[in-house]
């Protein structure tokens, strides 16, 4: 704050301090930074090394400022992103100092000095602060005459980022957030003095003229790209965007990453109706100035060339899908429907991958056009207990209620336990927040799973080993078993968070609600997919309306059968089947039809039955935008607009709404919910969705009315289960004594939205099979060695890496390469039997990959 002179002489508040910045008088928290107390009074002080969101570092030297100090001057400039404020103290910048200015001035001709003059090719030409800063602190003439040193270029940091050397000025950005962010030291600064540079060990082989070598570690990490956009210089650049585009030919939009239900803000670069580019948006409430590397580089699928683009009906002659205008294929589609609605019914399959409206359009087209409540956006495990939970503990929560969970929430929480959820996976953001949190604020984090994964150490965790499958009585032994832990749950402000695959373990959902009740931690779910959470309040639930009311109150029925303006009589009054059923009801031939929303098999629970339900199912809409298993066996294929491409919304795990504007105009693609009206026109139904707006706010109508008749309670849904005393794979043999399976998703794997990435892929994690010393001695296997393992579907062959877990235990990753469940017919928790090597000849087997939405 900026003080008036007849203020001048305000009592100090507490832990402030006064002190002067070229003549201004300023009150200032103790601790603060000169740059950042220069920067709150509107005086901006150059800089390279200085970031809001790393530690201080005073590596460039371009923050160089005048200070004086109980009326006695330092007898050099200071680095001002270095120095603290101090009472008393008094600060001279360039623009009242000819000594910090010469100063300022002097440090831009030392980086210029070997900086190559390449402006017009580099990728940060236009954008770049060392353009603007020579421009604004720079001499105006050169006085450096010699030949400029030079580098072989570009350097592959990973398959991902490449380094132009020559250009690099040393301020250690990339090197900090590497370390202090994310976790994954591998970049760092390498030799001294002139040949001094940043790289990893594998890239030190022309450090100087004696081309000197050593091994280390490639630069792994799925934050690279956040290195590529805070380098004030362009010495980092992306492989895949390299050379495509200068920033002055680019148009900008904000929007949402699509990937995971962080809610990332995005910001979405475009050239001639292109998507060439995504940035990490700055939102301090989310992912402040950060990105996973997911979400920023995992965009070409809507560019694919085998993305669908016209509608597609199945040939009655031939058996093969072909192209046809939308009249004729809306109208097939409308009629099987309307047949199917009179026989056995329809069912709904949504995904986890739509925006709030979209799956709004979704809930509303299986109550009035399909007249049923069968529908579920779960295309993945689930549970009748996890539905249960759910509408108990998730629904109707959100930023500002008294039991909804934050990611400030996570930053000042004492103590955070994670349970079948593994962060930088499946979350990245919330990762980086709780690495965050354990690194600056001493948060003690928590993790119930199965081996120390990177999360845990990147968090500072501490892990509770348990068998896949006992996570349930894991947490129901914390008070006997783990005292610590239950004390530091009891601490105000602790925090659950519990992860999609909570839906596999029988008795945890039951667990977690217990441990919550007894300790006080609040809970926070948090689902894989971004539109998981928006489903879930939109009603495309069986047992929910749209807006969260339940299916069986008759007042709520009554009200939004008046808001859609149809006889309440209409809306169907039973609790719905949710996916499993409605895949065994297809399956049985109960089941007409089935409207499925971008729905991959691969990830249902079991999914040879998905198969065989698409194959028996007498009609099978597919709403898509790239062909998928589901394609196979569609009768008509309806495509839609990838998020680029419309406009919407999504709720992130916190209960955030997140909304994004069209980025690509006039493109012709349409969104789930204008095809829905549509095709329920043709039904002689008016839905009203014709546009994202206007469905977001029929929701919003539709909330209130749900807010006045409460929510379904625990048990209301389905029936808490209790963990059996043994784990049982998909064929029902015990495991007692065998060996039991572990597994969850790597962040990148071989999924369908990550298509046309080689870059990215090449960062991905390898794919290994974990076990336990003694496991692998026991069934004769070797580190690194190919292992199989089998159950009477299939079987999956990797390489072993041994890892401190329990015995008789064996980690794979859920799909990398291939789907575990169509390759195994299990999942977590499954038995499993384990050997080494693999039968000579045999292929591994295929999967599509992860798939749910494109």
């Amino acid at each position: 704050m900026t003080i008036a002179p007849e203020e001048q002489q305000t009592e100090v508040p507490e832990g402030h301090v006064r002190l002067t910045i070229d003549g201004q008088e300023v009150i200032a928290p103790e601790g603060e930074l000169v740059i950042r107390t220069a920067e709150r009074i509107g005086t901006v002080i150059p800089r390279f090394c200085d970031h809001p969101l790393l530690d201080p570092a005073g590596a460039c030297r371009q923050c160089l400022v005048e200070v004086e100090v109980n009326g006695r001057p330092m007898p050099k400039p200071q680095a001002s992103c270095t120095i603290t404020v101090a009472e008393g103290m008094v600060v001279k910048t360039q623009y009242t100092s000819r000594v910090a200015e010469k100063a300022q001035e002097g440090v831009m001709e030392l980086l210029l000095i070997n900086h190559p003059l390449d402006c017009p090719i580099c990728d940060k030409g236009g954008e770049c602060p060392l353009q603007n800063q020579a421009m604004a602190h720079g001499r105006a003439t050169s006085r450096f005459v010699d030949k400029k040193r030079t580098f072989p270029k570009p350097l592959a940091i990973s398959s991902q980022v490449l380094l132009d050397r020559e250009r690099c000025v040393l301020c250690q950005r990339c090197t900090r957030f590497s370390e202090q962010i994310a976790g994954d030291p591998f970049i760092e600064m390498l030799e001294r003095g002139p040949n001094q540079q940043v790289g990893t060990a594998e890239t030190s082989d022309v450090i100087d003229s004696a081309s000197r070598t050593s091994a280390g570690d490639p630069f792994q990490s799925y934050f690279s790209g956040n290195t590529i956009q805070i380098c004030p210089v362009g010495a980092l650049t992306s492989a895949e965007y390299r050379f495509r585009s200068r920033p002055f030919d680019l148009v900008s939009s904000p929007s949402v990453c699509e990937h995971c239900s962080a809610g990332c803000s995005l910001r979405s670069d475009f050239r001639r109706g292109k998507v060439m580019r995504r940035l990490a948006g700055e939102d301090p409430e989310v992912n402040e100035e950060w990105d996973c590397d997911k979400g920023r580089f995992a965009f070409r699928y809507a560019t694919s060339r085998d993305r669908i683009r016209k509608p597609l009906v199945r040939d009655a002659g031939t058996g093969e899908l072909r192209e046809a205008a939308w009249t004729e294929a809306l109208r097939r589609a409308s009629q099987a429907l309307l047949d199917a609605r009179e026989r056995g019914g329809g069912a709904v399959l949504a995904g986890g991958r739509l925006t709030v409206e979209d799956a709004y359009a979704y809930a509303k087209f299986a109550r009035m056009a399909l007249r049923t409540n069968d529908i579920d956006f779960r295309a993945r495990a689930h549970s009748a207990a996890e539905l249960d939970f759910l509408t108990s503990r998730v629904l109707g929560t959100g930023v500002g209620s008294e039991s909804g969970v934050t990611y400030a929430d996570l930053e000042q929480a004492p103590a955070v336990l994670c349970v079948a959820f593994e962060p930088e996976e499946e979350s990245p953001i919330v990762f980086l927040r709780l690495r965050k949190a354990a690194r600056d604020r001493g948060t003690r984090v928590f993790h119930i799973g199965q081996w120390a994964t990177p999360s845990v150490r990147k968090t500072f965790g501490e892990l509770l080993t348990c068998p896949p499958g006992g996570e349930a009585a894991a947490v129901a032994g914390i008070a006997g078993h783990a005292a610590d832990l239950d004390e530091a749950l009891r601490t105000p402000g602790a925090v659950v968070l519990l992860g999609e695959r909570a839906a596999e373990v029988p008795g945890l959902f039951a667990a977690v609600d217990e441990l919550s009740r007894r300790t006080g931690a609040r809970v926070a779910w948090i689902p894989r997919r971004a539109g998981e959470r928006g489903a879930l309040e939109a009603g495309a639930v069986p047992v929910l309306l749209p807006g969260g009311a339940p299916v069986s109150d008759a007042g709520a029925r009554a009200e939004l059968a008046s808001l859609w303006g149809t006889d309440v009589s209409a809306l169907p009054a039973n609790r719905g089947r949710d996916t499993g059923e409605i895949i065994a009801a297809a399956a049985k031939g109960e089941l007409d039809a089935l409207v499925v929303a971008g729905v991959d098999p691969d990830d249902l629970p079991d999914p040879a039955a998905a198969r065989e339900a698409l194959r028996t199912a007498g009609f099978v809409l597919s709403i898509e935008m790239r062909p998928s298993p589901v394609t196979e066996h569609a009768d008509v294929v309806l495509p839609i607009a990838p998020v680029d491409e419309k406009s919407g919304s999504y709720l992130n795990w916190e209960g955030r709404k997140r909304e994004f504007e069209v980025t690509l105009e006039g493109t012709g693609a349409l969104p789930d919910c204008r095809i829905l009206d549509t095709l329920a026109v043709e039904m002689d139904v008016d839905l009203f969705t014709q546009t994202p707006s206007a469905t977001g706010a029929e929701l919003a109508r539709a909330t209130e009315i749900a807010r006045r008749y409460g929510t379904p309670e625990a048990g209301g849904t389905g029936q808490q289960r209790q963990a059996p005393a043994e784990v049982r794979g998909a064929d029902g043999a015990s495991s007692g004594g065998g060996v039991v399976l572990a597994t969850w998703h790597q962040l990148l794997d071989n999924g369908s939205l990550q298509v046309d990435e080689p870059h990215l892929a090449g960062t991905a994690r390898r794919a290994v099979m974990r076990m336990s010393a003694a496991t692998a001695h026991r069934h004769g296997i070797e580190q690194g060695g190919q292992t199989t393992v089998r159950t009477g579907r299939g079987e999956l062959t990797l390489p072993a890496e041994i890892t401190d877990m329990p015995d008789d235990v064996v980690w794979v990753p859920a799909r990398s390469p291939v789907s575990v469940r169509s390759a195994l017919g299990v999942g977590h928790g499954g038995a499993v039997t384990l050997t080494a090597g693999s039968p000579p000849g045999e292929a591994q087997p295929a999967a599509r990959g992860e798939g749910d939405r494109a």
